[in-house]
């Protein structure tokens, strides 16, 4: 039986002359690497171009990281980088948000899909078969730097993060979140594969708004706060910005099951997506 786990792990992996590699990113590197390969094969089941994959994942790598950024500065530290603009160019010194990381894939995903002439719904649900794995190795970077960790403990598996100054176990709920991303893309990876990629538009990603952001909003509770001003909130910011996902979710779960259509990945131009009749397996 565990006895609270002492974590004192150094966030750098190794120096290179003066240059400090962090564990941090080499685990955002590891996922996006891994949830990139997931969306390649995607394409190549789907009979598409892996040329459009790699234009597509490049786009989205780097939506994610302006996002991810600016979801922070904006979000939590708004009043801070206006008045330090500069600041928020300083991506190393930390502060990233996972709902401005989702509002960067969403955004360009609008842009990227108009452009092409491809259906939204079909590419958003590929997408979320993929980005869970990068969230879950994120989670783990966090564990690496011992931040954004949950309030104190008594359970057997607290961690006590020695290098924050803490001498009393708290919730490792880096470890909690990472656990839960992994097993959603489980679920999404055998469904996708399950069906051959034949899903109702939006019913993929309806799933994750509102599974992932239901649980970001219930695992917040046993969270220390980010920001000094979340002290007098009911709710926290967090949980605050995962109620319009959370209903962004459940709109495209309904409408996957009240109006299906499946459409392709091949350009829409001239095609029109194919509804369901009361003759059509339903999935």
């Amino acid at each position: 039986m565990l006895n609270f786990i002492t974590w004192t792990t150094n966030p750098i992996a190794f120096t290179l002359g003066s240059l400090h590699v962090y564990w941090y990113g080499i685990l955002v590197a590891t996922g996006f690497m891994l949830s990139y390969l997931v969306f390649n094969n995607i394409y190549k089941t789907e009979g598409l171009r892996t040329e459009d994959a790699d234009y597509a994942a490049f786009g989205l790598s780097i939506a994610t990281i302006i996002g991810l950024r600016l979801g922070h500065c904006f979000f939590y530290e708004a009043s801070y980088y206006l008045a330090h603009p500069i600041e928020i160019l300083k991506v190393w010194k930390g502060g990233l948000a996972s709902h401005g990381g989702t509002l960067g894939i969403i955004i360009f995903t609008l842009i990227y899909t108009y452009r092409r002439k491809i259906n939204l719904l079909w590419l958003l649900d590929r997408l979320a078969v993929c980005v869970l794995i990068a969230a879950s190795l994120v989670r783990i970077g966090n564990l690496m730097n011992s931040e954004i960790y949950g309030c104190e403990t008594t359970l057997p598996w607290g961690f006590i993060f020695a290098r924050e100054g803490e001498t009393l176990p708290h919730h490792p709920t880096q470890i909690y979140e990472s656990l839960f991303y992994l097993i959603n893309f489980v679920i999404l990876y055998i469904y996708y594969k399950k069906t051959k990629g034949y899903i109702a538009a939006g019913r993929t990603t309806g799933f994750l708004l509102t599974s992932v952001f239901t649980f970001r909003f219930c695992i917040e509770f046993i969270k220390n706060n980010q920001v000094d001003f979340e002290e007098d909130m009911l709710l926290n910011m967090g949980q605050l910005l995962s109620i319009p996902f959370i209903l962004c979710g459940i709109a495209l779960l309904i409408y996957s099951f009240l109006h299906p259509t499946y459409p392709t990945g091949k350009s829409q131009k001239g095609i029109k997506n194919k509804s369901l009749n009361n003759n059509t397996k339903n999935n």
